[in-house]
């Protein structure tokens, strides 16, 4: 059985401890798995002696010869010659590859743990069959992790492999489970080169009924989330300025008549404006910061803004489990990482939500983004202001394209002009009123009306987000250019009315307004 003809999409690593395999035999747990759907099993056991370790893997291995599938072992080759099994699977700090080939022969399948691009280079060179990425998440089951790499780490790399053009077979391991399986698989795939399978341990091992567990997660692997079918299309990332433009007013009509839910978890200065910026760009504002609600009001067809203004422990469990509720059902999450990049606390929980479910936009000005790319920013933020200096924008276009390409959402960069990209062009809208950064909350209440124009418009979240940012920023417009208006204080009001009027204008088919929109497209 050579490594290439292998099926690793449902690939099951054994665990013998008590706190995981309890009182079950691991022959049976593993039996009922494969009638479930597993396709691969390794079986690790660190503990036991050669002569019960051994005696397991026959047991185990006619069990899986029963159903066509290979049985590997962790790290011992020795008990893989003794067994006659397909092969091993080996770590890092275990035989390197080359001298397990040599004592195998090539027949063999042989994988090796990789958390790293160095690991990545060393074992395929080295000959591996499969990688086995890792550790995705935080698990209880393996106490020795180096690091968790998250799914950013995950796809870096997958792009390695694809720009090397590499036939290596994957599957990725660490904290992979039912609430997470089809969002990993459906977000891990980088320029063709996509996962080839998944590996669990406790979701199937500590199962109360392994088969049912293991018939789930088969299902799931091979199934989009809730939230794919609303992914932004190549198609439509290639449209005009003036196409998008002349969708604007079904956008908002589209608000009008639904009245969506705008689900805002925000901090206690932004709550008010935000709540009356959703209705008067005729959205539902509800401001509710905790996490239980989210079940409930996920299912109410609306859309979740996460604006991270304070940043507490407490806050970050709740922002998890709003996200979760929400992409369950695959309702649109708009996500606002204020003051990513200013301090230690802000970058992990920024790393900690975007590990923890699907944001459909992420919104933030200059530094906030910078931040939110793989690997991080060397750009320190002061406070939540953008930071300032002439940096190339070309470039930091490009980076915000490959960062909408890598997670498969949008992004919306704010500043002087605004930036918006889903992976393909790159939007320039050129709206706005400096006002808008002399009042607190204005980038944070952009965020809720993004959330209402993608929850009222859910199969082309471009134009909906699109359509938010001009009504929000000539609404600015109109607003400073009021006689009434001599500063950011008076603004305020006006800016509100001037949010309201342009809905109604539109509603009435009035669309004078929209002759003042500036939206174009960036040579890159």
């Amino acid at each position: 059985m050579g490594g290439n003809n292998v099926d690793y999409s449902l690939y099951l690593v054994t665990d013998s401890t008590p706190a995981i395999l309890g009182d079950k035999d691991i022959c049976e747990v593993v039996e009922a798995a494969l009638r479930g759907g597993v396709t691969c099993v390794q079986y690790r056991d660190k503990k036991s002696d050669t002569g019960l370790l051994v005696q397991t893997a026959r047991k185990l291995h006619a069990v899986t010869q029963k159903y066509n599938v290979p049985l590997l072992i962790n790290d011992r080759v020795d008990v893989a010659l003794a067994v006659g099994c397909e092969g091993v699977h080996i770590g890092q700090d275990d035989l390197d590859v080359e001298e397990a080939r040599r004592l195998l022969g090539h027949d063999k399948i042989i994988g090796v743990t990789v958390s790293n691009a160095e690991d990545v280079a060393a074992a395929c060179r080295g000959g591996a069959d499969y990688l086995g990425i890792g550790t995705v998440f935080a698990t209880a089951t393996k106490g020795n992790t180096k690091r968790i790499i998250g799914v950013d780490g995950l796809q870096r790399m997958l792009l390695q492999l694809a720009q090397a053009e590499s036939t290596v077979k994957t599957v990725c391991i660490g904290g992979i489970n039912a609430s997470n399986v089809s969002r990993v698989v459906w977000q891990s795939t980088a320029h063709g080169k996509s996962l080839d399978g998944v590996a669990v341990v406790s979701a199937i091992m500590a199962a109360a009924d392994p088969e049912a567990s293991a018939r789930e997660l088969s299902k799931l692997v091979k199934t989009p989330p809730a939230f794919a079918k609303g992914a932004v299309t190549a198609d439509q990332q290639d449209r005009s300025p003036l196409e998008l433009i002349q969708l604007v007013p079904e956008v908002i009509q589209a608000v009008a008549k639904g009245k969506p839910l705008s689900h805002n978890m925000t901090n206690l200065v932004v709550q008010n404006f935000a709540a009356n910026v959703a209705l008067c760009v005729g959205a539902s504002p509800i401001m509710a910061n905790y996490g239980e609600e989210a079940k409930d009001l996920s299912k109410l067809g609306g859309a979740l803004v996460i604006n991270m203004g304070t940043v507490t422990p407490e806050g970050l469990e709740n922002y998890l489990k709003a996200l979760k509720a929400y992409n369950a059902v695959g309702g649109p999450v708009v996500y606002d990482p204020v003051g990513a990049g200013a301090t230690a606390v802000r970058r992990a929980a920024t790393k900690t939500i975007f590990g923890g479910g699907y944001i459909d936009v992420l919104k933030g000005n200059r530094s906030e983004i910078l931040a939110c790319l793989p690997g991080g920013s060397a750009v320190q933020q002061r406070g939540v202001d953008s930071a300032e200096g002439d940096s190339d924008i070309r470039e930091l276009a490009l980076a915000i394209k490959e960062l909408a390409a890598h997670r498969r959402n949008l992004v919306v960069m704010t500043g002087k002009t605004d930036y918006v990209t889903a992976g393909g062009h790159i939007f320039t809208i050129s709206n706005g009123h400096e006002y808008l950064g002399a009042v607190t909350g204005t980038g944070c209440c952009l965020g809720t009306t993004i959330s209402a124009m993608i929850a009222a418009y859910p199969h082309d979240k471009l134009a909906a987000t699109i359509a938010g940012l001009l009504h929000y920023n000539i609404a600015a417009e109109i607003a400073a250019a009021r006689s009434d208006v001599k500063g950011p204080g008076t603004f305020v009001p006006a800016f509100l009315d001037e949010l309201y009027n342009i809905r109604t204008a539109t509603v009435k088919g009035d669309l004078g307004w929209l002759g003042l929109a500036k939206i174009g497209i960036l040579d890159i």
